[in-house]
């Protein structure tokens, strides 16, 4: 198994778990709508006054859990950025290939869009026996 081939087995699943790091240190997390692009990238929208928003943008590391149901799941780790020019348009398409009513919330004040890129990534899948795990860090699978 491949990081490529996570991107399909991941586009399966319409929702995730991202969780960011409060002011305070403490875990928060939420659930998102989420896209996930070619190169592995998860993308979400969100508001501006969110605490996922302003958390990301005050400390970038985020961990997102994809796929919580069907005994499958992704563990991913990774870093959050708010792209802007081409590379939010790029994103943005992605985004909208999976939720086409995005583009309706571009008119809502404050709405941004958010990429989570991998640094580390756990796939389980327990509906094998024995249990199937792939890890992988950056680009390197192991």
């Amino acid at each position: 198994m491949t990081r490529a081939d996570l991107v399909p087995l991941l586009r399966e699943y319409r929702l995730a778990v991202v969780s960011t790091v409060g002011p305070d240190g403490a875990p928060q997390s939420a659930v998102v709508g989420c896209a996930i692009t070619d190169g592995l990238e998860i993308v979400f929208d969100t508001l501006e006054e969110t605490r996922k928003a302003r958390n990301l943008r005050r400390d970038p590391r985020a961990s997102v859990v994809v796929g919580w149901d069907r005994q499958m799941t992704a563990q991913i780790d990774g870093v959050a950025d708010f792209p802007t020019g081409a590379e939010l348009q790029r994103i943005r398409e992605a985004y909208f290939q999976a939720y086409p009513d995005g583009r309706d919330r571009l008119a809502w004040p404050g709405l941004t869009h958010a990429r989570v890129r991998p640094r580390w990534i756990r796939w389980s899948d327990f509906t094998r026996q024995p249990p199937f795990v792939f890890e992988c860090e950056a680009d390197e699978p192991r």
